[in-house]
């Protein structure tokens, strides 16, 4: 006998989002295995958000909060929904139309799993710009190891009961919420599984590629702080305790590098700082230095790397 296909609930949390949230919930429609339903948090917005939502009418589960953060906006949309998985869709991004189907085929296949995911397409522009998988590789073994190494989880469908069981995501958290949390569920148990196909759509804006790099590698440093303070296994904190200082000195050169490119009054200071570090490579202290030394020239030669980096992906 068969197991029951389980449902789905696409969760959508919406802030200053009127020019692509339309876009997101009409591909929740457009699956060939439709949701159970759509909730959408509207997370405060004060720009055409909530008009575009007004379009939709009764068709989607609509809540609405002041502006909280992502981590909160999805707890409130998680408590809300009703199917057996919650599936996340960013308003920025769009789903493939077998997207769900693939997920619910995965899940009848593999009731042990409590996240579900697909490869996604990142794309800048409207031009593909490679693929999630490519970048960060799925962990099909030693995901209670992998986790802590990378995010190897993106945009997935959540058992809503494991989820819940955790306490859902850490509120506190503004930038990697959605590690943080993974890294919960899957040092207790929770395991992972992937259909390789690219079905959903992962939208860059060009201003988005570079703006915000060096808080995302900062908040992978706190990350993986937090999950020192979880119950680990020796093999597990082994594992955390090797690479937080990789990861502190990457998010203090991005800092510098960040500092540098917006001509901030610190970036000297920070490249210098970079530049007596011993445990960079030697290529980074000698750019750091050249850029201490003379921070507009090195805020130019930046400007025309990021330029190049968006041609090279725009060509893919």
């Amino acid at each position: 006998m068969s197991l029951r296909r389980p449902t789905f609930s696409v969760l959508i949390t919406a802030y200053e989002s009127e020019h692509t949230v339309g876009a997101a919930i009409a591909s929740a429609f457009a699956q060939t295995n439709l949701p159970y339903e759509i909730v959408v948090v509207d997370d405060g917005s004060t720009d055409g958000t909530s008009r575009v939502l007004d379009s939709f009418n009764d068709r989607i589960r609509r809540l609405a909060q002041p502006n909280r953060g992502v981590a909160a906006a999805t707890n409130v949309g998680v408590e809300a929904a009703t199917g057996d998985f919650v599936s996340i869709l960013n308003a920025d991004d769009v789903y493939e139309p077998g997207r769900l189907a693939a997920l619910a085929d995965l899940a009848q296949a593999r009731p042990d799993l409590d996240l579900l995911m697909t490869d996604l397409v990142f794309e800048v522009e409207g031009h593909e710009a490679g693929r999630f998988c490519e970048k960060t590789p799925f962990a099909h073994d030693r995901q209670e190891l992998a986790i802590l190494e990378r995010c190897f989880v993106a945009e997935p469908a959540i058992r809503r009961s494991a989820l819940l069981d955790i306490g859902g995501f850490d509120e506190s958290f503004r930038i990697g919420e959605d590690w943080e949390c993974w890294i919960r569920m899957i040092t207790r148990g929770s395991r992972v599984g992937l259909v390789p196909e690219p079905l959903v759509r992962y939208r860059l804006r060009e201003d988005s590629l570079t703006a915000g790099r060096a808080a995302a590698l900062r908040s992978r440093v706190t990350v993986l702080e937090r999950a020192l303070e979880l119950p680990l296994s020796p093999e597990q904190r082994e594992v955390g305790e090797r690479l937080l200082p990789r990861r502190r000195r990457r998010a203090t050169v991005a800092e510098a590098e960040d500092a540098i490119r917006r001509r901030d009054p610190s970036g000297r200071r920070r490249a210098l700082s970079v530049a007596r570090m011993r445990d960079v490579p030697a290529s980074t202290r000698a750019a750091a230095l050249a850029a201490g030394i003379a921070p507009r020239f090195a805020a130019r030669r930046l400007a025309v790397d990021d330029a190049r980096t968006l041609r090279w992906r725009a060509s893919r």
